[in-house]
């Protein structure tokens, strides 16, 4: 007769096999993802070195001599895009360098290259087809729209889910810091890739969850959740300084529907000049007639950004809101956006977020080798379920938690949870039918 485990010996849930498999799937779904966000998310960290190297032909055109008006630059663009209207007017960081501006079409918005004196246009492109909007595209709906915002909403929250289980896993019990703070690089075969999983994932975990969790007010689903929540504590529809990824445009403001009194705009440039703004800056004209011009600072590092309403007829300045007197949920996503984008502080930003999405490719690829190395012959290699094991509170709040706050990880975490269900409760007939046909064989 089978002695009966001690009560000291059983484990409670999550033990080491229960989270193992609730790692092992997560990572199953997520690894794909977690690489291609790496990839784009890493290219899309020097957006501004690679648009100012992409822009370096329109950097030095203009020479010695006065400048155009800015109406007359905006009325070349125009005649350079039949039948399109002012969507935003940039101001020129130095006199040498092209004047650049978004017209609106019914096809969507075009830059515009205008020599400042001669009002040659040197350059149109469609907004949208510019190498890093592609890339920002590619990025955070896997150019598929609202449905490929979903995914990547539902494979971060899900990469949530691996690092936590994974933390838990690496969770040192007893022994030295080898294989837990640095790997053993002379170790062979699976220790070696055990250790540069584990180690990699210690030191990632950290800042790999702070990019999830700041990427996700972009997502279409978060992002939408996070606004209705606003504008019922809020009393009024949110104005945020983002949106989906879908929706996001990098020179994010209201554009004006039509182009009125395009002439006060160097009166309007002339008023948002000397306030030096951090860059971009850009002007746009009113939505409706009677209504302000708008201008704002488009800086990447989004807490050095300023919205400002200027009157068109006087050019008089009405109103200026910094980011200091934004709402806090503002301030807290506009940091973490920041930091996510690697523009809050320079480089080491660019550098610290570079090593990340590293980490993150290098513990996918390591894990990948782990799952490939230890898998049975033949089958996927999932930890086998133990359906008679207790559920323990912690564990159980965390996922409840996170199926609150993250509502599309929630209906996810529901069909897994059914599905998990069913492959127990087989597994369990399937043992049951096999017991008892062998009992029927016995002599």
């Amino acid at each position: 007769m089978n002695e009966l485990p001690s009560a000291a010996v059983v484990r409670r849930w999550p033990g080491h096999n229960a989270i193992w498999r609730w790692h092992f799937y997560a990572s199953l779904f997520c690894i794909p993802f977690v690489l291609w966000l790496s990839l784009t998310g890493s290219i899309y960290l020097f957006r501004p070195q690679i648009e100012a190297w992409i822009d370096r032909p329109y950097a030095h055109v203009a020479v010695a001599g006065t400048s155009a008006t800015a109406a007359d630059q905006v009325q070349a663009a125009f005649r350079a895009v039949p039948g399109s209207t002012l969507a935003a007017y940039e101001l020129p960081a130095t006199p040498e360098q092209a004047v650049q501006m978004l017209v609106r079409t019914p096809g969507g918005d075009v830059r515009v290259y205008v020599h400042p004196q001669t009002l040659a246009v040197l350059h149109t492109v469609d907004e949208e087809s510019r190498i890093m909007r592609l890339v920002f595209r590619l990025h955070g709906e896997l150019l598929a729209g609202p449905i490929g915002s979903y995914m990547v909403e539902l494979a971060a929250s899900w990469t949530i889910v691996m690092i936590l289980t994974g933390l838990a896993l690496w969770w040192p019990r007893g022994g030295g810091l080898a294989g837990v703070v640095y790997p053993r690089l002379r170790a062979g075969g699976r220790r070696f890739w055990r250790d540069i999983h584990g180690v990699t994932g210690f030191w990632v975990s950290l800042a790999a969850l702070f990019l999830l969790l700041s990427g996700l007010p972009w997502a279409q689903g978060w992002g939408g959740y996070l606004k209705v929540i606003r504008h019922v504590a809020e009393g009024a529809p949110a104005r945020q300084d983002w949106s989906s990824a879908h929706g996001e445009h990098h020179m994010a403001m209201t554009p004006g529907t039509a182009s009125p009194g395009i002439e006060v705009l160097d009166r309007v440039a002339a008023t948002v000049r000397p306030l030096a703004l951090a860059r971009p800056v850009l002007i746009a004209p009113p939505v409706g007639t009677g209504d302000s011009w708008t201008a704002k600072s488009d800086a990447a590092n989004r807490p050095l950004r300023t919205d400002l309403t200027i009157d068109g007829q006087t050019g008089r300045l009405l109103t200026r809101r910094d980011f200091a007197q934004r709402r806090l949920v503002d301030r807290v996503v506009g940091y973490g956006v920041a930091i996510h984008e690697g523009q809050a502080f320079g480089g080491l930003n660019q550098l610290l977020n570079l090593l990340t999405a590293i980490g993150l490719t290098l513990l996918s690829i390591s894990g990948a080798i782990l799952w490939w190395r230890r898998r049975p012959t033949g089958k996927l290699g999932a930890p086998p379920p133990r359906p008679a094991a207790p559920l323990v509170r912690g564990f159980a709040v965390v996922l409840v938690g996170l199926g609150v706050l993250l509502p599309l990880f929630g209906l996810s975490l529901a069909v897994v949870l059914v599905a998990d269900r069913l492959v127990l409760t087989r597994a369990v007939v399937m043992r049951r039918s096999e017991s008892r046909s062998g009992q029927g064989h016995r002599v």
